[in-house]
């Protein structure tokens, strides 16, 4: 389990530092008129743009497009290290059960632990694709779980970097655990979810 805890920290600050690169990334290429990943290099008269500096652009196009699919494979990375994690936690616990000669009747497990719920899902929109529905109790949101839940703002990351990209999200709906996919994107709703997600009291 340490060598698990271990990876899984290795894999969350690599997830972190690709956010941040792509940040950064962003942010050079709003200061170029907000030029961002798809505006024009060229003139009207099919020049380069005196207006920016072209080379760096373009540069900063390359280096997202990479950093995006490396952070794609960290995000899948992460979420079978979490899957492995509470398939280890469940072989202890029956194991421990075994030893301890349990009564049949007590749960085989601790249920997962939910950290957020959704109180709002807009018709026709990616989380409605997505299968959700009010109530569903969120236990991991991608690579984000109740141990390292900080507040929304981790679940917004999350989403802005996932734009267009399939993420894993288990809930619990009327007591039974299901894992839906939900891919960010804009519709013709607000937001990139067409749902609303608030922290569950604990």
């Amino acid at each position: 389990m340490a060598a698990s805890t271990e990876r899984m920290k290795t894999l969350v600050k690599r997830k972190d530092d690709l956010e941040s690169e792509i940040k950064e990334l962003h942010s050079l290429l709003d200061s170029q008129k907000s030029v961002g990943t798809d505006g024009p290099l060229i003139d009207t008269e099919g020049f380069p743009r005196s207006d920016i500096d072209v080379y760096s652009v373009r540069h900063a196009r390359h280096q997202i497009a990479r950093l995006q699919n490396d952070h794609k494979e960290v995000m899948r990375e992460i979420e079978e290290e979490l899957i492995s994690i509470h398939a280890q936690a469940r072989q202890r616990l029956s194991s421990r059960e075994e030893d301890m000669e349990v009564d049949k009747e007590k749960p085989e497990e601790k249920p997962l632990v939910a950290f957020a719920r959704i109180d709002r899902v807009d018709a026709n929109s990616p989380a409605a694709q997505g299968g959700f529905e009010v109530e569903d109790e969120v236990i991991i949101f991608g690579s984000v779980t109740a141990d390292n839940f900080t507040g929304l703002q981790s679940i917004g990351s999350l989403v802005q970097h996932s734009k267009d990209k399939a993420l894993s999200v288990t809930v619990r709906r009327q007591g039974k655990v299901m894992r839906l996919s939900l891919t960010p994107k804009t519709w013709s709703g607000r937001g990139l979810l067409g749902c609303n997600i608030v922290p569950t009291k604990r």
